[in-house]
């Protein structure tokens, strides 16, 4: 008996000695972490990340893939413990309309494979404040593996550069969604950029869409994951374009009507054989029409719904449908979320409490 309690003793001490190790490790990161709430069983969690990321840092040295952002991450924000970022193919939906009690609402929704998901809420000292959707399994979670430990939940620290749409708190918005042709890898011997990294950087950097454009003309633009990407970029003053990389090219889609949206096929060149998601495009524009551009909160969330993916194999054989269905409303910086297309329970976040 008293060698089995010698070894308990032993054993509490390691692992106190290892709690108090990591305390010390991440003593500036630690906060976040313990920040992070699980607020749905899909799983999706919340997370006020008060840590430096090294933005900054990043957009001076840049990375052209994403095992250079990897090797960044690793380097200045998870103290040298191992992460991989992938991103495979995503299918996604996006559109700016008029909110009919005022300002504008930017909606959202996030099509792949299981995806357990984090709202970041990050408050940078030389940014904006904001709110962005990650992808936790894009960093190695899965249904096997969720931070619902503090050990468990350390490679969220590097959730604030793997965003895939956001708002800051000036009512600037941006959702990524692909394209399925060659990737884009610009060469014009500026600062390199990724695309989370891009978005990450919009949202920390820009207070409208102007500002955002002239940040993207700044670097040169890589498609993370060997895929191809546009963006959705609006603001709260109802601006709205999207930017598509044709050849290398960064191209600026401006609306031609009092609306936009967007899915997986190319504004500039419609009828290309690599674009795909016409039908989900077909319904946000025939409903944006017969309102004239105009919807309520709830409205806004049913037409989430209604382009919503149900249950289907993808190119991998996986189970993919939508993931999750963000409105963000621009004029009051707020953010309702649906996840798993359960359109009966929404979780309404501020980018500023």
């Amino acid at each position: 008996m008293k060698v089995l309690k010698k070894i308990a003793i032993t054993i509490v001490c390691l692992l106190l000695i290892c709690g108090i190790g990591i305390v010390c490790l991440f003593h500036n990161e630690y906060s976040s972490l313990k920040s992070l709430k699980k607020i749905d069983a899909y799983p999706m969690y919340t997370m006020d990340y008060s840590a430096d990321y090294g933005l900054d840092e990043f957009l001076e040295k840049g990375a052209s893939n994403d095992k250079e952002l990897v090797e960044f991450v690793v380097d200045h924000v998870m103290k040298g413990l191992p992460l991989s970022i992938k991103i495979p193919d995503l299918g996604c939906s996006t559109f700016i309309a008029q909110n009919k009690d005022s300002g504008y609402l930017f909606g959202r929704n996030f099509d792949m494979d299981y995806s357990p998901s984090v709202l970041v809420k990050t408050k940078p000292k030389n940014g904006y404040a904001s709110v962005s959707m990650v992808n936790l399994g894009f960093v190695g979670y899965n249904e096997k593996h969720l931070p619902d430990t503090l050990k468990d939940s350390l490679v969220t620290l590097a959730a604030p550069y793997a965003p895939l749409d956001g708002m800051n708190e000036k009512g600037l918005a941006v959702g990524v969604l692909l394209i399925d042709t060659k990737p884009t890898n610009q060469n014009t011997k500026k600062v390199d950029i990724t695309t989370t990294t891009a978005i990450r950087m919009m949202l920390d950097k820009a207070k409208n869409v102007d500002e955002a454009l002239e940040l993207l003309s700044q670097y040169d633009m890589h498609s993370s994951a060997n895929s191809c990407y546009h963006f959705q970029i609006c603001d709260a003053s109802g601006k709205s374009v999207v930017v598509e990389y044709v050849d290398d090219e960064m191209k600026v889609v401006y609306p031609d009507k009092n609306y936009q949206c967007a899915t997986n096929f190319l504004l500039t060149q419609p009828d290309a054989e690599f674009n795909f998601g016409q039908d989900r495009y077909q319904i946000i524009d025939e409903k944006l029409s017969a309102t004239n551009g105009k919807l309520s909160n709830r409205e806004a969330m049913q037409l989430l719904s209604d382009c919503s993916q149900d249950a289907h194999k993808n190119k991998q054989g996986k189970i993919s449908k939508t993931q999750w269905s963000c409105v963000y409303d621009l004029k009051k910086k707020r953010v309702t979320i649906c996840v798993n297309q359960n359109y009966d329970t929404e979780y309404s976040i501020n980018v500023v409490e």
